[in-house]
């Protein structure tokens, strides 16, 4: 279990709880930080220690399988295992590198070590600064409050105003370094899972493109490459995502009228100091205190630190509070409990006014309470009307702009939206406006759309079943995973369903032109996420949980067919699909392990021979030139080995899960997905020839006799062939294939055509490296 979301709200409880946690945070930072110290202290000797390459490419790798990153919330994304799973993958890598014999790049230190330097500089850097700051302005704040309530209330008005001030001077600095400090720290814990390991990457990419005695690992370790990438890229954009929503969050939890907003929600907490008689005097103890309104139970922990033994929580059972007349005591802020437990009232201090106001008020005191006034931003309203918006935008969009680079993503003008929805929801003549004729563009069109769904008194997908949805896109069970979000779609109101179905059903033709505008299924649930779905409070938790959403809506735009076109079967348990001969469950992806390498004598013939295996399964004249293409890495390579050698036999390959479904389904950023234009790469045997991002380990993988085909019938078309001038993007691939086909033994081929159907064997240039392309391949 990971450590738990820091929230904002905690910084102005500053609970003994909240501390902790924080202590935790402050160890894994520190931790990290002693991680890439000594990364980059392992970095540079592998560049400049070439003699002994051998022991610094092990000790580097030794280092990067010890480190395990830190856990935020409850659950982890595929993206985000296969990121933790990360640098064990690569310590592995490196071993089978270091086999080889491997030569260094020269421009490792670029790659690696200035990236990671940057990262702990102006990262980790930062952030023990704020620390500093934090523990400074809060020394001084507690510091102040102890003088402040140790002032006389006899004292001259002006010098109690002036107190007053003063400590809330020392308050507001407490507070927004608290906050701040927060902020940062959840910052560096989402930006070091890629931050840290792109690097990493980088630089394991360039040993294995510019060593020429490695191209076999190099192509099994491409797929992981794209894989990884995807995962590091879907990470960055959620937590670009993220950002955004927890920056919003962070200023508002700064404005002071949020206190009264975050304690309706809140149980009632904080600092109170309590008066206790002794036979010598009267002593005023610091407790931190909590009160469940429900069962009107008041829990004091002990907070003075000078008590040699730990003392536990004292229990109260509330009866009454009354607010303590100022002319009856000589201190300020305080008001008496009446319990059940003691015969006599207890008096406790407040630590100002209002914080006083705030607990008479949870302790249903005599008090009155004022609020302040909260900003509500103005509800749209799911009617005719609202129907009759979207489907005039859905129209509009899907007749001018459906193919336009960017669609949904690009924001259009406040200005303009603002103008559209206030002519549109004008309540004298609502709905009484062209799209067409208007001004307003296809960016002004979208975000209004987006605008509209957003601004709903409540979001589409409802907040009764927001919990739900993302209790079910973080199954382990894939399977599930769609099921239940099946079953839950019917138990939206119609309204909501209805429209929903209609969104989704353009969502889906929109990501149909995705060579044209870059907007894969995964990309449009970035955007849309966040706009269906929203959790009833705004905290760090629910911002973390921004992902999960959008896997949910990736899910609805996948599947559009499967989950509108028939009800669940059972409306009461979601149908769960016929059993799989291996259980489909997110795995992290792998790096193939080959077998240890037998080298013989390297002849010129050798290599000639070597070079002709290539160029003979090239391309003809006047064809596309293809860029590389790595083979799938449940697979051996099809291409002739670099040198001779007696190939063990083949050991049977693990079955890993087939299917969109088998990978949680997290957003890439603007990628094209080509195996979309191949619909005839699934006509061998029935089931589809792309794969997921989950795959089981390459250490199983052994390579073909030689003159044996790795590939089957029809299974030449499912790899992606590309022209070189092209920029193709990582995508995920898509669909889930069928169940599993009967598996019958590969017939064995001619050379000539292992030559025709293998996929010509071309190396990627050492800088910069080119994009890597989604490899698609049927496996057994």
């Amino acid at each position: 279990m990971g450590h738990p979301p820091l929230e904002f709200s905690d910084c102005y409880l500053d609970s003994p709880e909240f501390r902790e946690t924080l202590k935790c945070y402050e160890q894994e930072l520190e931790r990290t930080s002693k991680f890439l110290k000594e990364l980059i202290k392992d970095g540079n000797s592998v560049i400049t220690a070439i003699k002994g390459y051998s022991l610094a490419v092990q000790k580097f790798s030794q280092t990067l399988s010890m480190f395990q990153f830190g856990v935020i919330g409850d659950s982890l994304t595929d993206d985000e295992i296969n990121i933790a799973q990360s640098f064990q993958e690569f310590a592995g890598l490196l071993q089978e590198v270091e086999h080889d014999r491997m030569m260094l790049v020269q421009n490792a230190s670029d790659l690696l070590i200035k990236p990671l330097e940057k990262f702990r500089k102006e990262q980790i850097g930062v952030t023990k600064e704020k620390k500093k700051k934090f523990e400074k302005d809060s020394e001084k704040y507690y510091s102040q409050v102890d003088k402040h309530l140790n002032l006389s209330a006899k004292k001259k008005e002006s010098q109690l105003q002036e107190a007053d001030e003063l400590l809330d001077k020392e308050r507001v600095n407490f507070y927004e370094s608290s906050v701040d400090y927060v902020y940062q720290i959840h910052q560096v814990q989402d930006r070091k899972k890629f931050d840290v390991v792109e690097p990493v990457l980088a630089f394991l990419h360039s040993i294995l493109t510019l060593n020429n005695l490695t191209v076999e690992m190099t192509q099994d370790f491409m797929p992981y490459k794209q894989e990884l990438q995807l995962s590091l890229q879907n990470t960055r954009n959620h937590y670009e995502s993220t950002r955004e929503e927890m920056e919003e969050l962070m200023k508002r939890m700064k404005h002071p009228s949020q206190i009264c907003k975050m304690h309706s929600f809140l149980p009632m907490e904080g600092y109170l100091y309590c008066q206790e008689k002794w036979a010598l005097g009267v002593s005023w103890v610091k407790y931190y205190c909590k009160y469940n309104k429900e069962g009107r139970l008041l829990i004091m922990v002990p907070c003075e630190q000078k008590t040699t033994t730990k003392q536990g929580p004292t229990q109260l059972m509330l009866k009454s509070c009354i607010r303590r007349k100022t002319e009856s005591i000589d201190k300020r802020f305080c008001f008496d409990v009446e319990t059940i437990e003691r015969n006599t009232p207890v008096t406790f201090q407040a630590l100002s006014e209002g914080d006083r106001k705030l607990w008479m008020e949870a302790m249903d005191g005599k008090e009155p309470i004022y609020h302040s006034p909260i900003h509500k931003q103005a509800e749209m309203e799911l009617n005719e009307i609202g129907f009759k918006f979207v489907r005039k935008c859905i129209n509009y969009i899907e007749t001018k702009g459906v193919s336009q680079e960017g669609v949904y993503r690009t924001v259009g003008s406040n200005i303009q939206v603002q103008k559209l929805l206030n002519a549109f929801f004008d309540p004298t003549n609502p709905g009484d406006v062209d799209l067409h004729s208007s001004d307003g563009d296809i960016k002004t069109i979208t975000s209004a759309l987006k605008f509209y769904l957003r601004s709903l008194s409540e979001p589409l997908m409802t907040y009764s079943l927001h919990r739900d949805l993302i209790c079910a896109a973080k199954s382990d069970n894939l399977d599930f995973r769609l099921s239940e979000i099946h079953s839950l779609t019917y138990k939206l109101p119609e309204k909501n369903r209805e429209m929903l179905e209609m969104l989704i059903k353009h969502l889906v033709n929109v990501c149909s032109h995705s060579e044209e505008n870059l907007m894969t299924p995964s990309n449009m649930a970035v955007i849309f996420g966040p706009t269906l779905m929203r959790a009833k409070e705004e905290t760090v938790a629910a911002m973390l949980d921004i992902k999960f959403q959008n896997i949910v809506v990736e899910i609805l735009i996948e599947d559009y067919k499967k989950i509108f076109s028939y009800m669940p079967e059972d409306s009461t348990a979601p149908p769960v699909p016929p059993p799989r001969i291996t259980p489909r469950k997110r795995q992290p992806i792998t790096i193939s392990k080959r077998p240890p390498r037998v080298y013989q004598a390297l002849s010129h013939e050798h290599y000639q021979h070597t070079e002709n295996g290539q160029n003979d399964s090239s391309v003809m004249d006047g064809e596309v030139s293809p860029s590389p293409v790595p083979l799938q890495r449940t697979k051996p390579v099809s291409s002739a080995p670099l040198v001779p050698r007696e190939p063990p036999p083949r050991q049977p390959l693990m079955r890993r899960p087939a299917s969109r479904h088998d990978r949680q389904s997290d957003s890439d950023v603007g990628k094209i997905d080509d195996t979309r234009q191949r619909p005839d790469s699934s006509a061998a045997n029935g089931e589809s020839g792309v794969y997921v991002s989950r795959v089981p380990s390459f250490q199983n993988r052994r390579p073909p006799p030689k003159g044996t085909s790795t590939n089957r019938e029809g299974d030449s078309d499912g790899l992606v062939r590309t022209r070189s001038t092209e920029k193709h993007a990582i995508c995920r691939p898509p669909v889930r294939p069928p169940e599993p086909p009967s598996r019958f033994p590969t017939p064995q081929k001619t050379p000539s055509a292992a030559s025709s159907e293998g996929t010509a064997t071309s190396y990627p240039p050492p800088s910069p490296p080119p994009s890597p392309v989604t490899n698609v391949k049927k496996e057994d």
